[in-house]
């Protein structure tokens, strides 16, 4: 994946190009977890196919990438199985805020943030919220991976709802970085999606008993491949579509009311 842009490879004067255009480019943000992942995936799982995902669309649009939010909000793993490291809910949320302003100072006014991690939804949301009201003259979003093709949203969820090291995050890693995938541990490691009827919110002690949701033993490196290109494509046309898109109404104008400090917005 040479070809991506990639914001930490240029040296400042070729980011000039970023605040020439205007209000004309997209960045795009991985946002992954650190956390574990089964016994048989990388507890960098999610940073990994977000960034790959985000690389492999910078390849075909030329939109930069800006360095990864690697370490999220991974509350639902809690402790029992090391690996995990998490931020709270809040300061993920103000981490990308801060994202979104130091980028816009230097020219890039339109962010899409790519997630990999059910966990961070309600934090990029929170994040997404602050800046569309207090930085109208912004444009963000966040997006999550395994929605963006209908074929693969139905893929990631075949072998449960909960998606989590099972048969498409399996499969996307032995395309992407085989060498970090122990075979032998994924074929054995298939655990049901318990949360199906549930009413309440549990940590993944309480639903899995080796942190694995699906049937990572259907893994193909064939499958992953083709999930991680057709998700890429459609990042590539989200990028696309992003760079020309105008408010229907026109910009909403600044509020009255003061912005409180990111730390404390959120």
């Amino acid at each position: 994946m040479t070809g991506a842009r990639k914001w930490e490879d240029q040296a400042w004067p070729a980011l000039r190009d970023l605040a020439q255009r205007g209000d004309g480019e997209v960045g795009l943000v991985p946002v992954g977890a650190t956390e574990q992942h089964g016994p048989h995936l990388p507890t960098g799982t999610d940073t990994i196919i977000a960034t790959a995902v985000c690389d492999l669309a910078s390849e075909a649009t030329g939109a930069p990438v800006l360095p990864a939010i690697p370490v999220a909000c991974s509350y639902g793993h809690g402790t029992l199985m090391p690996g995990t490291l998490s931020l709270t809910p809040n300061l993920l949320a103000a981490v990308v805020i801060q994202y979104a302003e130091w980028a816009a100072a230097s020219g890039l006014t339109r962010l899409l943030f790519v997630n990999a991690h059910f966990g961070n939804a309600a934090s990029l949301g929170m994040a997404t919220d602050h800046l569309r009201l207090f930085r109208p003259d912004l444009r963000v979003a966040a997006v999550d991976w395994w929605n963006l093709d209908p074929e693969v949203a139905h893929e990631t969820t075949i072998d449960g709802d909960d998606v989590h090291a099972g048969r498409a995050e399996t499969s996307i890693m032995l395309a992407i970085a085989p060498h970090l995938v122990d075979r032998d541990k994924a074929r054995t490691a298939d655990d049901a999606d318990r949360t199906g009827g549930l009413v309440f919110r549990y940590t993944a002690p309480a639903l899995s008993t080796n942190g694995v949701t699906g049937r990572p033993s259907e893994a193909t490196p064939e499958l992953g491949s083709r999930l991680l290109d057709r998700t890429a494509t459609a990042l590539a046309e989200l990028v696309r579509k992003a760079r020309i898109e105008k408010p229907p109404l026109g910009a909403a104008p600044f509020p009255t009311l003061s912005a409180p400090t990111a730390e404390k917005s959120v």
